[in-house]
């Protein structure tokens, strides 16, 4: 613990250093929080918080070919404690939440994994979508950014074209291929010796199971529905930020869904010059294509990464606690199954 601290002193030193050598203005950056309209704010932890609750009921879609009623309770327990690991452990975190759900429902760990990457082709989707907005509306502005997202105008519609395409060719195989595969790939691991061979075939067939829901129409247009509303919290969110922001700064529902795009896909996908991370990118878009100061862009990204990502941590730890899971345990099973 000393030496997280240490390191998180040394690096917070290393940043101040860093911003204060470019002229940045730590009093303007001051006067962005101390101006802030706090009821607006307050207000943004609503939708950012129901979000959690969408999560859930979309997942109970994907349980329903194995489980007919799984708990909502369950599975939004698993959901919140799911995302505080992926805050404090990274991205082995993001095992944590379909590892609890098997765990809790009593189903194969294979299928909720299987589970896990049909929400993350959803998210994905909708990241697609909400990105072409943005990189359209820009366009047809004709406004000027900065070289930074020169490479974005220029190869983005290319992005959005062939990674869309990869997301329907994925959806497309699990609702037609997945069974077909299986049988396949039973045939080819006959080499196996007996007892490995049936393991194999129940990681498969636990993994079918995880994707039988994209074989109904009424299902896949649940989830789509419920990725929609998902997403329309957040920017509900974003917004809320955005108006507790209104003496520094406007920005209208449209902007901040254009915002929103380009966050969500420069988070994703690391751009030359600027690199990765949702607080890094939040402000080089303010202040390249809203041209808004860096010192208050940077302070409306450290909010929006607080809302989305460290704001559930308090309430995902103490519900670990009371599930007997310390933040060791959390970091073990991350690390376990990522493996």
């Amino acid at each position: 613990m000393a030496a997280c601290l240490a390191a998180a002193g040394a690096l917070g030193w290393f940043l101040y250093a860093q911003l204060s050598a470019r002229g940045f203005d730590w009093r303007l950056a001051g006067r962005s929080f101390a101006g802030l309209q706090w009821g607006w704010l307050a207000l943004s932890l609503i939708p950012i918080g129901a979000t959690y609750g969408v999560r859930a009921l979309r997942w109970a879609i994907f349980l329903k070919p194995l489980k007919a009623r799984p708990s909502l309770r369950n599975l939004l327990s698993a959901t919140l404690i799911g995302f505080t690991a992926i805050t404090l452990f990274g991205r082995p975190g993001e095992f944590v939440r379909p590892y609890l759900i098997a765990r809790k429902e009593d189903v194969p760990a294979t299928s909720q994994f299987a589970a896990w990457l049909l929400e993350r082709i959803f998210d994905l989707l909708m990241a697609l979508l909400v990105f072409a907005y943005a990189l359209t509306r820009v366009q047809a502005s004709g406004a000027l950014v900065g070289s930074k997202f020169a490479w974005v105008l220029a190869v983005g519609g290319r992005i959005v074209g062939v990674a869309s395409l990869g997301v329907l060719v994925l959806l497309l195989s699990f609702r037609h291929l997945a069974d077909p595969l299986q049988r396949r790939l039973a045939v080819f691991l006959r080499f196996l010796p007996e007892a490995r061979f049936l393991q194999m075939e129940k990681l498969t067939k636990a993994f079918v199971q995880g994707v039988e829901s994209t074989r109904s129409d009424a299902a896949l247009l649940a989830v789509f529905l419920y990725s929609v509303l998902e997403w329309a919290l957040i920017a509900a969110c974003y917004w809320c930020v955005a108006q507790s922001f209104s003496g520094f700064f406007t920005l209208e529902l449209a902007d901040v869904v254009t915002f929103m795009g380009f966050v969500s896909f420069g988070a994703a996908i690391q751009i030359p010059g600027i690199g990765g991370g949702i607080q890094v990118v939040a402000a080089v878009v303010l202040t390249e294509i809203f041209g808004v100061r860096l010192e208050t862009a940077t302070a409306f990204a450290l909010l929006i990464w607080i809302l989305t990502f460290v704001a559930v941590v308090p309430v995902g730890s103490a519900l670990a606690l009371k599930e007997g899971l310390d933040w060791h345990s959390l970091r073990r099973i991350g690390s376990e199954v990522a493996k």
